[in-house]
């Protein structure tokens, strides 16, 4: 199993649409002025924000559970910003909808930017044969309260090819994330 390039990627994106929408090249502004880059790297595809929030809030002294989740653990939220409180967290979830092919896992890790503000960037493994949004979860660990920008860059996926597909990817197996749209919570 080895990483892959940028010139991969394209070839990818072109033969199985694996990344939609696409962005050839790196991308740090707009029209607006710099933004937090995304689009093609060197070894992966930096993943935007949408601008979709689900705020964790403790208004109705719920615990969380992951086998009986309670959707009134979050505020939703719609914006091109969301202020994290702190030691808090958010769900949010890609513009970009992958495509994963059947030899191909997907790692995903958290941009510097927001790293070095105490943002943490948790995404699970895209499988094989996984498609959707990439549902987001961002932790800040600062004392403060941290900013998020939808439509700029937040994650780096990195995208692995093996020699052999899989015996059972996560399509022939009917995991319970495939083909997610918008910000999905868990699942039991």
């Amino acid at each position: 199993m080895s990483i892959k390039s940028d010139k991969w990627i394209r070839r990818m994106v072109a033969e199985h649409g694996m990344i939609e929408p696409f962005e050839e090249g790196q991308i740090r502004k707009n029209g607006n002025g710099p933004v937090v880059s995304y689009g093609t790297s060197s070894y992966g595809y930096d993943v935007r924000c949408a601008p979709e929030f689900k705020i964790f809030t403790n208004i109705n002294s719920a615990i969380v559970d992951p086998k009986h989740f309670k959707t009134d653990s979050f505020v939703d939220l719609k914006s091109d910003v969301c202020i994290i409180p702190p030691n808090s967290f958010v769900l949010a979830r890609t513009i970009e909808y992958f495509r994963i092919p059947r030899r191909v896992l997907t790692i995903c890790l958290g941009k510097s930017t927001y790293a070095r503000c105490g943002i943490i960037v948790n995404v699970t493994p895209l499988e094989p044969d996984w498609e959707g949004h990439q549902t987001l979860e961002f932790s800040n660990t600062s004392p403060l309260p941290a900013k998020v920008y939808a439509n700029e860059g937040v994650a780096q996926m990195l995208f692995f090819e093996s020699d052999e597909d899989c015996e059972t990817s996560y399509l022939d197996r009917g995991g319970k994330y495939q083909g997610q749209t918008g910000v999905t919570l868990p699942k039991a």
